[in-house]
């Protein structure tokens, strides 16, 4: 019994050291880097690429990490940096401070970056940001390591600090080692994305994805001409997102290289010099447009197109407005005075800037036209998708007949004939798509006698645009022009004869008068004979057919004939003609008297 007893009591301390090992072995921190750092990213700035705000967000987690850790860096009178080791990580939290003190340093560099286009005394504060992030990434990866973190946290270290290493000699122009950093980054958040369920797997290849741009570049330095088609592609396919703004910038970088031949441009019979360089690049740029174009596969990857060459193009104008600050004429030009005589050659330059950009927000505003005229009710969109109103194009077009009045005004073409023409035909055949998708709106309204006037208006100017296009030289674009307003015209036909019809059946259903006549018109039958008026009366015993007792006419009167001669001819005597009165002799006083006065005694 006592062998028994001092078996167990023996065996109680060994057993309770190892079950001490066993918890100070299971304790292990996870920390979910790329997780943390792209929700911060996107809820803090960089959505819009506002590494400010981002940078100001990553110093305040910092300072409420560290004091809820009671980890201060020395109180109010003195700094008393502390070095966070493998003794002192007793929480997750710990893990956190050196990633976002890389953040900060980065996110400060990239801001810098961004203002160093200016400033290009900025670019040596950005390489010392970028530097300093790289020995925070440096102490995250040592604390990754230890023995209280995971299998996760440590491949998510290795990878943010080849990933920030790489950040630094992409930045320092260091091919061949930013090359082989971004390479095991890559690498490694392909293995994690391969280890876990789909929406960290997302996470994890949208990392590689941004990876890939830079790789492709790194290449493209060291030698590798294919690179700069991959580029290109990757651009087409990335569409709008924070990934298409990364890809516009290495594609301007390396087309910097190309630009220095770009020496001048032709436009409507005039060569000028280009010597700014961000026109250089961006007159290069267009070049390629119509190929990125045409290998683009949706709408929406040819609008993001449109949208970054947009983007090129206000850089450019922006540069060659500084260099025509001492311009005499040109300060006129923007005061809006007029100008006389011929313009500059970097004058008439910023006008054909002016002219590529309004052409451009033209074709981009187009393509949105047509991604809108899908989702139209007639067209069936597909479930999920917004319905489009009439009242979007109608904006749309308005954008686009304004863009388009500015062209004829800029200072070096006016005055042009065949350009005013030519803008002119334009113009009217978008007021044409314009007014049709007013009238669509007045329709859906039940409004049909302003419907029927805007088809009207919708046609005379389809007319009018073909009848100007018809009179400029044919292009292919052109003919498509010409094309689209034909069956515009075709369909406006048939959209007035609905709307007619449909009049006529909401002025007998609802009382609304239609476009021959109102439907309260009591005239009889026969005085409307070639008019149609939907009247339930005229199948019932009591149809109004004529009016019945027939009203009154006026009838012209007799003659009157006034008789002038009687005052001019004298009738004959017709005493003898009448009756003599016989009285007794002498008549007394009385006849005597009467006799001398009247003449009785005369025979």
């Amino acid at each position: 019994m006592a062998a028994e007893g001092e078996n167990v009591t023996g065996d109680s301390p060994n057993q309770g050291s190892q079950t001490a090992a066993d918890s100070t072995k299971e304790i292990s921190y996870t920390l979910e880097a790329l997780q943390l750092l792209k929700d911060a990213q996107q809820q803090h700035g960089l959505r819009h690429g506002d590494f400010h705000r981002y940078r100001g967000y990553c110093s305040r987690r910092i300072k409420r990490i560290r004091k809820s850790l009671h980890f201060p860096q020395g109180n109010r009178n003195r700094v008393n940096p502390k070095k966070i080791t493998e003794e002192v990580l007793s929480d997750a939290r710990f893990l956190q401070l050196p990633l976002f003190c890389a953040e900060r340093c980065w996110a400060y560099g990239m801001q810098l970056k961004s203002e160093a286009n200016t400033e290009p005394r900025k670019r040596f504060h950005m390489m010392t940001k970028l530097k300093k992030a790289v020995v925070y990434s440096e102490e995250l990866e040592v604390l990754g390591n230890s023995s209280k973190c995971d299998a996760r946290t440590k491949l998510e270290c290795q990878a943010y600090n080849a990933w920030i290493k790489g950040s630094l000699e992409f930045e320092a122009e260091q091919w061949e080692s930013a090359m082989e950093y971004f390479t095991k980054a890559k690498t490694i958040y392909e293995k994690l994305a391969n280890a876990f369920s789909e929406d960290l797997q997302a996470l994890y290849q949208q990392r590689v994805d941004e990876i890939a741009p830079n790789l492709r570049y790194c290449a493209y330095n060291i030698g590798d001409e294919s690179a700069l088609q991959d580029l290109q592609k990757m651009r087409i396919a990335a569409g709008e997102d924070q990934l298409s703004f990364k890809l516009d910038d290495l594609l301007s970088q390396t087309r910097e290289k190309q630009a220095a031949t770009q020496s001048e441009v032709t436009w409507r019979g005039r060569t000028v010099p280009v010597k700014v360089e961000a026109v250089r690049l961006f007159l290069l740029n267009m070049q390629d447009l119509q190929s990125e174009l045409d290998s683009a596969e949706s709408l929406d990857s040819r609008v993001s197109i449109y949208e970054s060459i947009l983007k090129q193009c206000i850089d450019a104008q922006q540069a060659l407005r500084d260099a025509l600050q001492e311009d005499a004429v040109f300060k006129a030009a923007v005061r809006g005075q007029p100008i006389e005589g011929k313009v500059s050659n970097q004058h008439y330059l910023h006008s054909y800037l002016m002219y590529i950009r309004l052409n451009t927000t033209v074709e981009r505003n187009l393509l949105m036209v047509e991604a809108l005229e899908q989702n139209l009710p007639e067209n069936n969109p597909e479930e999920g998708k917004k319905i489009t109103k009439p009242q979007d194009l109608v904006r749309l077009y308005d954008i686009i007949i304004q863009n388009l009045s500015e062209i004829p005004n800029l200072h070096g073409v006016q005055d042009t004939s065949a350009l005013e023409s030519e803008v002119e035909a334009s113009i009217l055949g978008y007021k044409a798509f314009r007014s049709f998708y007013i009238a669509r709106s007045y329709a859906s309204a039940k409004k049909w006698k302003e419907t029927l006037a805007l088809y009207q208006r919708a046609v005379d100017n389809c007319k009018k645009a073909i009848a100007g296009w018809k009179q400029q030289p044919q292009t292919p674009k052109l003919k498509k022009d010409v094309q689209s307003v034909e069956v515009l015209e075709q369909q406006i036909s048939g959209q007035m004869a609905s709307c007619q019809a449909y009049s006529i059946l909401d002025s007998g259903a609802a009382g609304e008068p239609s476009f021959s006549t109102p439907v309260s018109d009591k005239r009889p039958l026969e005085e409307r004979l070639d008019e149609y008026i939907p009247e339930k009366s005229l199948t019932s015993k009591k149809a109004v057919l004529t009016r019945f007792p027939p009203d009154f006419e006026p009838i012209p009167c007799r003659p009157l004939f006034f008789d002038l001669a009687l005052n001019h001819i004298e009738f004959p005597s017709l005493d003898d003609k009448l009756e003599q009165k016989k009285g007794p002799a002498g008549g007394g006083l009385t006849g005597m008297v009467k006799g001398w006065l009247w003449g009785g005694g005369k025979k």
